[in-house]
């Protein structure tokens, strides 16, 4: 039936003034109110992420194919190890979210892989004194320093800084490419412990020098691989016209750092997708908690940027338990133990976010076997330590807990004030809204990485533990 003129007139005037009324612009009632909510929920969101000026994340160069597949063998190589029983994969296993999901790691005197592992029989053991961090997308530019700590870093212009003091090469392209030759080093982690021999009954030639030797042995590690006939070809196409007689611990950095950015780059996740235009890739749910993220929680204040982490160091009041680290034991003084400041005891990086669903248990010491429970954590310390059950870390961890009046009180007096949520505590609703937003970080790609595994190594040694 056909409308009257004054009819129409009336229903234009509605229109006119409903907007008035709502404070919703006229565009959005020509849409069906389903369509309407979702396009008030990323309007909202994105005018926040534009706020904090979350873009797209640059990815890194493209690796060199040769240096890649170097890089890819050797990340797998226990023959760069003191006994020829521990290799990169060890404690980054690419189908552990490139982690091992232990509290604190088990190196020299432990086998088996993952959650797994544990000492072997009667050999001498110790627990390495951190959870071993992560490797996704270490290798874009802004990432300059390495471990939980800050202890290595550095770029090809302003020059790399590392345990090893002057003798740190200077010839890598990244931090990263740095990073993989400390490992090496200690006696606890891949070096092995005096006396010991390898995996043949062999001595160690390694074993005997000390920790702070890195020259000695990182030329010891090249020696092994060079003396090997099944790398002569990959050394000789990832670095033609590079004699082997000059060949480096830092050519063999340069190897894994490459395929560690060519493999564990990780910047595809549905956040990425939205980041990119594409208001479907989130859930509502995710948005919802994207909004939590960059507002009333105020995650942002450390987990900022299209990787969600600041790069620096802050006192989140992290449960101190496990082994500790160096003259502090049992306690972890983390960056304070490198500057030698007291105002940065307590603090260690501020992890990235990107696949952070795949690299459970959480924190410096993965004092936390549940995302939710570190999230948690993040929004009210004090509740968080009063209640903390130190069963869900490593069993023969659990009994190491400092939970004193006095370090518990210094950990809250010192607490990061980048810690607070605006106005009242978040519901458990909103949780799992912000756990939501958290899944949104993870990359497809990431989830199956077993053809990373190459199926035999040029040393002969094998992949199994």
């Amino acid at each position: 039936m056909m409308l009257t003129l004054t009819k129409i007139k009336t229903a234009s005037r509605r229109l006119i003034l409903l907007p008035l009324l709502t404070g919703l612009p006229l565009s959005a009632l020509s849409a069906p109110a389903t369509e309407h909510g979702s396009r008030s929920l990323d309007q909202q969101l994105r005018a926040r992420l534009n706020n904090h000026n979350v873009t797209q994340v640059t990815p890194p160069p493209s690796q060199p194919p040769a240096l890649v597949a170097l890089g890819r063998n050797l990340f797998f190589e226990k023959e760069i190890s003191g006994r020829r029983n521990i290799s990169c994969a060890t404690c980054h296993n690419p189908l552990l979210g490139s982690a091992d999901g232990q509290s604190q790691s088990r190196g020299q005197g432990a086998i088996g892989l993952g959650p797994a592992r544990r000492q072997n029989g009667d050999e001498y053991f110790q627990f390495l004194p951190r959870n071993t961090p992560s490797l996704w997308n270490r290798g874009v530019a802004q990432w300059t320093t390495m471990f939980w700590d800050g202890r290595l870093g550095g770029t090809p212009e302003t020059g790399f800084f590392s345990p090893a003091g002057a003798a740190t090469p200077q010839n890598f392209s990244s931090a990263l490419a740095a990073f993989t030759i400390i490992p090496v080093t200690p006696d606890e982690e891949m070096r092995g412990f005096p006396g010991q021999t390898d995996i043949f009954g062999q001595a160690n030639e390694m074993s005997e020098l000390g920790n702070e030797d890195f020259v000695q042995i990182w030329d010891l590690v090249t020696a092994r691989v060079t003396a090997h006939d099944g790398y002569n070809d990959l050394l000789a196409n990832a670095f033609p016209g590079v004699p082997e007689s000059e060949l480096d611990i830092s050519h063999i950095g340069e190897a894994i750092g490459a395929f560690m950015t060519d493999e564990f780059t990780a910047l595809n996740s549905p956040f990425d997708l939205y980041l990119k235009g594409n208001n479907k890739a989130l859930s509502k749910r995710a948005k919802r908690g994207a909004l939590l993220f960059y507002g009333r929680a105020n995650c942002v204040n450390c987990h900022s940027g299209g990787l969600q982490t600041d790069l620096d160091f802050h006192n989140i009041a992290a449960p101190q338990v496990g082994t500790g680290r160096g003259d502090a034991a049992p306690l972890d003084l983390g960056r304070g133990a490198i500057t030698q400041d007291p105002a940065d005891n307590f603090k260690f990086r501020t992890p990235s976010l990107r696949n952070v669903e795949l690299e459970a248990p959480y924190f410096h010491n993965g004092a936390y076997a549940k995302l939710a429970d570190a999230v948690r954590h993040h929004l009210d310390p004090q509740t968080s330590l009063a209640n903390y059950d130190a069963t869900q870390i490593e069993p023969e961890l659990s009994g190491m807990f400092v939970n004193d009046a006095d370090t518990i009180n210094t950990l809250l007096t010192t607490l990061s004030p980048k810690l607070s949520v605006s106005g009242d505590p978040l519901s458990e609703r909103e949780i799992n809204q912000i756990l939501a937003f958290l899944s949104a970080l993870t990359d497809p790609g990431s989830l199956n990485k077993l053809n990373v595994v190459p199926d035999q190594l040029p040393s002969g040694l094998s992949l199994a533990d």
